[in-house]
């Protein structure tokens, strides 16, 4: 028998929201619990982001380097970005996100896998892109700015991010998600098993 996450929504007393930022909000709600009580549960509410694992002709993950000030390190990271646009493609907002980052495009894509971030505390859910057949874009780069401004960008064979996140060396859960799954996908059905690009995503829900 398989198992799989199931919709759910418990009653909602009230809601409140004490914080609103430029792009996420705190949320809290009085929630009914399975014996009656009520409790008050706060959390971060968040559009949803996308993230490409982009994948290059020699088995090398195209992998950015980042400096995060919640946490104060620098983190290698996959591509990503906010989804700004309510209902926006998560594809389209993919390949904006590998452009702006890495300048490059990709011919092929799928769903490598999508992922709550931290569900007991936030709402962000993440579609994991896999990109290959992967070329360098024409013209000038996209205009970055603040941590993007010194950004590195590099390409890491896949067994070796495989070996950092297992060594406890890479953080980033995009990438550390990311580079597990498609490791699992290889050593099972193959790349081609996974879910075509426009895979029905219900956490966030898109127009075609």
């Amino acid at each position: 028998m398989g198992i799989k996450d199931t919709a759910a929504e418990w009653q909602v007393n009230a809601t409140t929201t004490p914080f609103v930022g430029n792009k996420t909000s705190v949320r809290t709600d009085e929630v009914v619990m399975p014996d009656g009580t009520v409790v008050t549960r706060d959390y971060q509410v968040h559009p949803g982001s996308v993230a490409v694992l982009a994948l290059d002709g020699e088995g090398r993950v195209l992998v950015l380097n980042q400096y995060r000030h919640p946490v104060r390190q620098r983190l290698w990271e996959i591509p990503a970005g906010l989804l700004d646009v309510p209902g926006e493609n998560p594809l389209h907002a993919a390949q904006r996100e590998l452009y702006e980052e890495a300048h490059v495009k990709a011919e092929d894509w799928r769903v490598l896998t999508d992922v709550y971030t931290t569900p007991g505390g936030c709402d962000e859910a993440v579609r994991i892109f896999l990109a290959r057949e992967i070329s360098d874009v024409e013209g000038e780069r996209f205009e970055v700015e603040h941590e993007e401004l010194d950004m590195e960008l590099s390409r890491v064979p896949l067994q070796e991010l495989v070996r950092g996140v297992l060594a406890g060396e890479l953080h980033n859960n995009c990438l550390v998600v990311g580079v597990l799954s498609l490791a699992a996908a290889l050593a099972g059905e193959g790349v081609d098993a996974l879910r075509p690009a426009d895979a029905e995503w219900p956490a966030r829900p898109f127009e075609a």
